[in-house]
């Protein structure tokens, strides 16, 4: 993607920077996303949410973030921007399980990064490929984990979006608190040409003005199961329009069901105590 800028435009270098969701951070969402601007605090607690601490100096990002969601005792799943961003310096730690951005929950440092081979960073005219990372944590947490959907849904699924991206549009402003924004699946021609397929999905907010921005990348877009249970269906990844504020487009999300086979192989074979 495009170097790191100051919040001015969504890039997925940007969302990272700012969360760079930056849904729903390196390059903010290239198309990307941060706090969720107009969302509304959290209405009830997220075991599995994470948040990573990073910086960007060269874009005057001193203390920002990216999400994640915990699918394991010691594995979360983030965006790939998050931790391969030009620019992007994590922090080495994530906090699990906390309503707030910097305090609660369980922390962990961050023992090996696996970036998908296939991810490729886009720019303002075309969305981020395969952007999708497993961060193995130094110790497992007791948290619970979520569970990746074996679909996403059709068209017009409800969802939900969280993240501890900027609530102002164009500034880093990240919120002390979790915020959420309920959400649908879009088809992919809500999206523009070439940016939705089988691996991303195009998502609509269901609030006016609102969407996933800087700092919300690598966070979690879920869904109610038939019992009621959150299932995670998408990563936070960038826009789903070129060259549009947060708020006036679509967002972007990696689909999860789409690469559980790399994730469960890449567990497997990465595991603490598989044979070296």
């Amino acid at each position: 993607m495009s170097s790191l800028k100051r919040p001015r435009r969504r890039t997925a270098r940007t969302a990272a920077v700012g969360a760079l969701a930056a849904a729903a951070c390196a390059t903010v969402m290239t198309g990307g996303a941060g706090a969720i601007v107009n969302g509304s605090d959290a209405t009830e607690r997220y075991p599995f949410m994470a948040v990573i601490p990073i910086s960007a100096p060269e874009a005057g990002l001193t203390d920002g973030n990216c999400g994640a969601s915990l699918i394991d005792r010691q594995w979360v799943l983030t965006a790939a921007h998050c931790v391969r961003g030009e620019g992007i310096e994590p922090a080495g730690t994530v906090r699990i399980g906390s309503g707030h951005r910097k305090s609660g929950g369980t922390v962990r440092r961050i023992d090996r990064t696996f970036v998908h081979p296939g991810y490729a960073n886009g720019d303002d005219k075309a969305a981020n490929r395969n952007d999708i990372a497993l961060i193995r944590l130094d110790r497992p947490v007791t948290e619970r984990p979520i569970e990746i959907a074996g679909q996403p849904g059709p068209p017009g699924t409800p969802t939900r979006l969280l993240g501890f991206g900027t609530t102002v549009e164009g500034e880093y402003a990240f919120p002390d608190r979790l915020r959420q924004l309920d959400a649908r699946r879009g088809a992919a021609s809500a999206c523009a040409p070439g940016y939705a397929d089988r691996t991303r999905l195009c998502t609509i907010s269901t609030v006016p003005r609102a969407m996933a921005c800087h700092g919300d990348s690598g966070g979690p877009q879920i869904r109610r199961d038939r019992h009621g249970r959150w299932q995670l269906i998408g990563v936070t990844s960038g826009p789903g329009t070129p060259n549009v504020p947060c708020t006036q487009g679509p967002g972007l999300y990696t689909s999860a069901p789409a690469y559980t086979h790399w994730i469960a192989h890449t567990m497997r074979t990465n595991s603490p105590d598989s044979p070296s």
